[in-house]
């Protein structure tokens, strides 16, 4: 199947490791040239190499910036011009419950995911609007739809991304822009390890025993799973899917 995305301009916040690069490479595999954005130059190098490693006739660009501040997510839209796919995906909420996030943590974390993904939205969905096309999808998490109170600012803040999602996808293609999103659930990444040390904290009073926590049924899903999904939705192949968010996990949330 032709995704037809061959010489498309995308836009991976977060795009130095983990979903946001596994999107990067699957989509320069596809043709598009890419422009990543991260906090850490160092990451993003090696991210380059990686995207161009999968297709080196494409262009890739990388754009060092702290998304948790105003003024560098502006300065981003600025330096990216015109972007025919924005994936908003920078952002690590840390878990916790509602006595163990103090509300510093809570609003640091916010301001990155959150408020990072709304005011990106602000900004990249008002200029696709005026072109008259354009992409943009959100990476959230299951959260969203299978809220714990030991991750309490993650489900209560993609809970709201999702609404965002929901609320500005819904009257996009009038204006030819479609907005949705992605759930993803367990992912074999790093930040994996984080959130199960985590779990293993409340359950066994030891973050060593993470491993044990590692589900069977269903597995963990790979990032090369969420890039073909976020790949083919933001292809013209997906046209007629706005404000719906897909939920990757193997069901789980389902259950």
């Amino acid at each position: 199947m032709d995704l037809n995305l061959t010489g498309k301009k995308v836009m991976v916040t977060g795009g130095s490791r983990g979903i946001g690069l596994g999107c990067a490479v699957a989509l320069a595999r596809e043709g598009c040239d890419v422009h990543l954005a991260s906090r850490s130059q160092e990451s993003l190098d090696a991210a380059v190499s990686a995207v161009l490693k999968a297709n080196p006739d494409v262009t890739v660009v990388s754009h060092s910036v702290d998304l948790s501040k105003s003024q560098d997510q502006s300065a981003l839209v600025s330096a990216a011009g015109e972007v025919d796919i924005w994936i908003n995906n920078a952002g690590a909420i840390p878990a916790g419950d509602i006595a163990t996030i103090d509300e510093q943590t809570w609003r640091t974390a916010w301001d990155l995911k959150v408020f990072g993904y709304i005011n990106l939205c602000r900004e990249v969905y008002g200029l696709m609007v005026e072109r008259g096309s354009g992409v943009i999808i959100n990476v959230i998490g299951a959260a969203a739809v299978r809220p714990q109170p030991t991750y309490i600012a993650g489900a209560v803040g993609n809970s709201g991304l999702v609404g965002l999602t929901t609320a500005l996808g819904s009257r996009s293609l009038n204006h030819g822009v479609r907005v949705l999103a992605i759930n993803p659930g367990l992912i074999v990444t790093d930040r994996m390890g984080d959130i199960l040390k985590r779990e293993a904290i409340d359950q066994f009073g030891d973050a060593d025993r993470w491993e044990e926590l590692i589900p069977e049924d269903p597995a963990p899903g790979s990032v090369e799973q969420c890039a073909d999904v976020v790949t083919f939705l933001a292809s013209v192949r997906a046209s007629h899917i706005s404000g719906t968010t897909l939920t990757v996990d193997g069901g789980a949330s389902a259950r």
